[in-house]
């Protein structure tokens, strides 16, 4: 038990919250683990919970319209997903796959209500928390909306690079970039303007592409265009 409020501690949403309340929160969950494509949550099943990622990668899906499979968001230690709907009780609006081996811990919406409707307190204090970080997401997401599609694409794939990015002879690279419609998902716009955006790049010699590889020479200079 008290080795889930440690790491409870270090996620965002209960973060600022008492120990009493991590304590109890913590006795509700559950620990699992999953193997390489299994299946953690689907699209519009009927329950809904918090998941967070305590070890290993998740990746976040939906089908388009064409009936294909599209990542996206992913997963890593410490990240989590539902906290939305656990408070609105809608479904899941993704399918949440293991993309490599990992270990969760999960809470059911039903039980988060029922350790609420007992201790109003505790559901008051994660509102106050949730919605401060709202706040703070749709800062971000409005100074998103406002750049210009280089700069989008750009913020996107500085995120790729600080996540999987490694240095390789003095430029930073990344092995496998997603898939044009994915990139485009992360930076909420099209697939062509990911492609214009992108040959762009290279055109300049910002950026080298090869395959699924992308290099970057000058990552400073590449920054800039985040500005």
């Amino acid at each position: 038990m008290r080795e889930n409020e440690e790491f409870l501690k270090k996620i965002p949403i209960f973060s600022n919250l008492s120990n009493n309340i991590i304590s109890e929160i913590a006795g509700l969950g559950t620990k699992k683990n999953y193997s390489k494509d299994a299946v953690i949550l689907f699209q519009n099943q009927s329950d809904s919970a918090l998941i967070i990622v305590l070890s290993g990668e998740l990746r976040l899906t939906k089908m388009s319209n064409e009936g294909n499979e599209v990542t996206t968001d992913q997963l890593k230690e410490f990240d989590y997903w539902g906290e939305t709907a656990i408070l609105d009780g809608k479904p899941p609006t993704v399918n949440i796959v293991a993309e490599q081996n990992s270990e969760v811990f999960i809470i059911t919406r039903n039980d988060l209500m029922n350790l609420f409707n007992k201790k109003p307190e505790y559901s008051i204090a994660l509102l106050n928390e949730l919605t401060r970080q709202l706040r703070a997401s749709n800062s971000k997401i409005k100074s998103l909306s406002l750049k210009a599609a280089e700069g989008k694409v750009a913020s996107v794939l500085i995120q790729l690079i600080d996540e999987f990015g490694t240095v390789k002879e003095g430029a930073i690279e990344i092995e496998k970039l997603p898939m044009q419609q994915e990139l485009a998902n992360m930076a909420g716009t099209s697939r062509e303007t990911i492609s214009r955006t992108i040959h762009s790049f290279a055109k300049k010699g910002l950026i080298e592409i090869e395959g699924q590889k992308l290099r970057i020479k000058n990552y400073e200079k590449f920054k800039e265009l985040n500005h």
